[in-house]
């Protein structure tokens, strides 16, 4: 089984950037594309951007291309990340990591392991 913690979460005021880390541990990832997601209060979690085992792919939700990059450790393919630009409010959310159980989907059922989330909050 693959764990993943993710990091780097934490209040910041709008126009600032924070990059979170995701790391992975257990059962090696193999050629499983990997995700971020978000889930904002009393909303539904929602996909952010996603790439593929070597980086040779990448998706994101279309309204956040632009702001965020979505990349992995090229020397080791357990630690991923999510640089997020000129934050905003509206990007307030918990934000999770998980492994794709197939393709780069922007479908959480088809993510078969997260982690627990780390906070995001953007003042205005």
């Amino acid at each position: 089984q693959v764990q993943l913690v993710e990091s780097g979460g934490g209040l910041v005021q709008a126009g600032d950037s924070l990059r979170l880390s995701c790391a992975a541990s257990g059962t090696p990832l193999g050629t499983s594309a990997m995700g971020w997601f978000r889930q904002p209060p009393g909303q539904e979690r929602k996909f952010v951007a996603g790439i593929t085992h070597k980086g040779q792919n990448t998706r994101y939700a279309e309204s956040l291309e632009g702001r965020f990059t979505i990349s992995r450790d090229s020397a080791k393919n357990t630690i991923f990340y999510l640089q997020m630009n000129s934050l905003k409010p509206e990007d307030t959310a918990v934000y999770y990591c998980a492994r794709a159980r197939i393709g780069l989907s922007a479908f959480p059922a088809n993510y078969d392991s997260w982690g627990q989330g780390t906070q995001v909050i953007v003042s205005s």
